[in-house]
């Protein structure tokens, strides 16, 4: 792919899709994380005198509409303050706009505009027309097939790929491709469906795999061992038994959890309590891990020398059962080994527990993070790379 740093954006006009899809609960932006990622590749194009557009989605309102819920003015003010300048917030920046070199705007949500989800031609065309360079550097939509991620690389005059996502992309293929053994892979989460192939993957990888969550039951039930009315996937029994078998004979090791935290309902932490994984009820709900799995995991990590953590090992936004992920956080954020941590889940961990700077690399993908994990091709990528074999075939450097 064509990097930022081998265009020419000496007063050229700048299209660059960030990713600014952050969470707001009560007015407020419970995470800035996405925010401050996506400015290094908008810094660089000002000091190159680019007159910069950022576009991005925020949420999901129905197409070609306006919903003021989802509008980008609640994001501009992180924006301004970051950058420490005002910035304008364009809402039909779609039939073109007025701005020149070295100034910066923000266009409204490009989901309010029919055909972004649906990867529309026309609407590419529109966006491609509105720069001289594109600049992809929203890694947590790289899996999506829209206009603004895929469709504009087609028709754009240059596409290159942004610093965010090249930080992305590299602490991955290094975690991922080349990664320093021994490396332990955390999995964790509600369900295994969405995961299924992050495990298969990963269990071919990493010489330990800890899973975590309902993911964890799922893995249990498959043991032959009852988890009462705790979150799992009954018709998933027999694909975990697969990754199980197939784990052993990769030499990866899923440590099981040996005790848990019990209780009737995710909202009775009062009558909460540890028990062997021998003695769950059929009433009793599995909320989080227990101390002597909390040991047997945090050796585990102590011992890595690569750790991909996705998503939690217990319902840690509930007291109670917040003391097993808090227990997998620290050994993860006080480890010496290389990590990688993704996932709305995950961060949330972090960023409530701390030590979320002590992470060798923070992805800002969700989705986009488990998609490379598995090995996919991602869409915002895939576009990038036609398009710099398009322009190497033309003479132009791509790498």
């Amino acid at each position: 792919m064509i990097k930022l740093q081998q265009v020419d954006l000496r007063c050229k006009r700048v299209l660059l899709r960030a990713d600014l899809n952050v969470s707001v609960e009560d007015g407020e932006i419970t995470s800035e994380q996405r925010i401050l990622a996506s400015l290094d590749s908008v810094r660089y194009a000002l000091e190159n005198n680019a007159a910069v557009l950022i576009i991005s989605h925020f949420g999901r309102p129905k197409a070609g509409e306006y919903e003021a819920c989802y509008s980008l003015v609640q994001v501009r003010e992180v924006i301004q303050n970051c950058l420490g300048r005002k910035i304008r917030l364009i809402s039909d920046w779609i039939n073109g706009f007025e701005i020149k070199p070295g100034e910066i705007a923000l266009g409204e949500n490009v989901r309010f505009l029919e055909g972004e989800v649906t990867c529309d031609p026309q609407l590419s065309q529109q966006m491609a027309r509105l720069c001289d360079v594109f600049v992809m550097d929203a890694f947590g939509a790289a899996h999506r097939a829209h206009a603004s991620i895929s469709g504009v690389v087609e028709f754009a005059p240059v596409a290159c790929l942004g610093l965010q996502c090249q930080k992305e992309l590299d602490s991955l293929n290094t975690a991922l491709n080349q990664p320093s053994e021994p490396v332990v892979a955390i999995v964790g989460g509600a369900k295994v469906d969405g995961k299924l192939q992050a495990l298969k993957r990963l269990s071919q990888l990493a010489q330990t795999l800890i899973v975590g969550g309902g993911i964890a039951n799922t893995f249990l039930a498959a043991q032959g061992f009852n988890v009462g009315n705790s979150l799992y996937d009954p018709e998933l029994v027999p694909a975990a038994q697969n990754i199980l078998e197939t784990a052993e004979q990769n030499g990866c090791e899923i440590p099981l959890p040996i005790d848990v935290i019990v209780a009737p309902s995710l909202n009775d932490g009062r009558h909460s309590e540890s028990k062997s994984i021998a003695d769950v009820s059929n009433e009793d709900m599995i909320l989080d891990i227990g101390l002597q799995t909390r040991e047997v995991y945090n050796q585990k990590i102590d011992q890595s020398e690569t750790i991909i953590w996705n998503g939690p090992v217990g319902a840690f936004e509930f007291s109670p059962f917040d003391a097993g992920t808090r227990a997998i956080a620290s050994s993860v954020v006080e480890s010496n080994a290389f990590s990688v941590a993704g996932g709305g889940d995950t961060l949330a961990a972090l960023e409530r527990f701390g030590g979320i700077d002590q992470i060798s690399y923070v992805s800002t993908g969700g989705g986009a993070f488990l998609e490379y994990v598995q090995g996919n091709s991602l869409p915002g990528f895939t576009a990038l790379q036609q398009h710099a074999e398009s322009a190497f075939m033309h003479g132009a450097k791509a790498v």
